[in-house]
């Protein structure tokens, strides 16, 4: 039960580990917005978690310390905590290292020790997969990921796929693919709508790297979703539009929505650790009755008047 209103209401409590991130925040709107008690930890000073739907928020590490200050009785945990980023990883591996593999034990661990009835979503990252031949990419798909981030994403989920089968824990795993939204201050459109502004039109690669977006709110509806379908199966999900599209078509578009008639050039080189091209198979989280409404044009055009709003 919490208490609400000059009342206790009984509500079912999720916490959120990275809740300030960009995922962790839409996440912890959307579980909200369901009637849920939110509760958020995380090593930033957040100040306006409470426009989140947060009930509270505490600036700490993920430790089993924190966990058993702060959690109480949970149902759900979803495990926003982590490393973000292919290039930090390259540059930081082993803080990535730290921040994705270690974070995800101590939460497994708390679980399995204190909690062992709370279920665990983890949001892991199409970086597992690394380079791929077929398209589009089934979960089946062999892992083999080409960047400290994926490999250490990959090392999360076996340490999730394991506690469940061992220990009985029920877990659910979504492997997030080209995630984006307003609010995101980094990554390629971000990176587009600072230079588009600056006049510059010049982008890493060729432009014909393909990559499957989904937008941020979808995310967060399905990863709400999970946390009803964990099991001690540890099922795993893609979590993208099943369609992909071209850098260049995305940038192009989000040009025009700025109003200026540039074209994107290349320079063709490539960053270190990017895929040439990611779609992912949908087909399985269908069976969850999920399915992305916000298609890409939309997403990007929101994403510009975001842009303009905030400057």
């Amino acid at each position: 039960c919490v208490y609400e209103y000059g009342r206790f209401v009984t509500k079912k409590t999720v916490l959120i580990a990275g809740a300030a991130g960009f995922i962790g925040r839409h996440v912890a709107r959307e579980v909200s917005d369901n009637g849920w008690h939110v509760i958020g930890l995380g090593r930033s000073d957040w100040l306006d978690w409470r426009d989140y739907g947060l009930a509270t928020w505490h600036s700490a590490e993920v430790s089993i310390d924190s966990l058993m200050e702060y959690a109480g009785k949970l149902n759900v945990v979803v495990h926003c905590a982590g490393g973000g980023s292919v290039g930090f990883s390259v540059d930081n591996p082993a803080v990535d290292f730290d921040m994705t593999v270690r974070t995800t034990s101590i939460v497994l661990e708390f679980i399995r020790v204190h909690s062992p009835s709370t279920r665990l979503v983890y949001p892991s990252s199409a970086a597992v997969y690394g380079q791929v031949n077929v398209l589009p990419i089934i979960e089946e798909t062999p892992l083999n990921p080409v960047s400290p981030y994926g490999l250490h994403k990959q090392m999360a989920e076996a340490l999730c796929k394991l506690y469940a089968s061992q220990f009985g824990l029920s877990v659910a795993i979504v492997r997030l693919f080209s995630i984006y939204g307003t609010e995101l201050r980094k990554q390629l459109l971000w990176d587009a709508c600072r230079k588009l502004q600056q006049g510059q039109c010049e982008f890493f690669g060729t432009g014909e790297e393909v990559r499957d977006w989904l937008h941020v709110e979808d995310a967060a509806k399905l990863l709400f979703l999970a946390a009803q379908n964990a099991a001690s199966t540890c099922p795993v999900v893609n979590a993208g539009s099943g369609l992909g599209v071209p850098v260049k078509e995305i940038l192009q578009h989000l040009s025009n929505q700025f109003g200026y008639e540039l074209t994107p050039k290349f320079s063709s080189k490539h960053k270190a650790g990017d895929p040439n091209a990611y779609i992912a198979d949908i087909s399985k989280v269908g069976m969850w009755n999920w399915a992305p409404e916000i298609s890409w044009r939309e997403g990007v055009a929101e994403y510009v008047d975001w842009y303009k709003k905030c400057q």
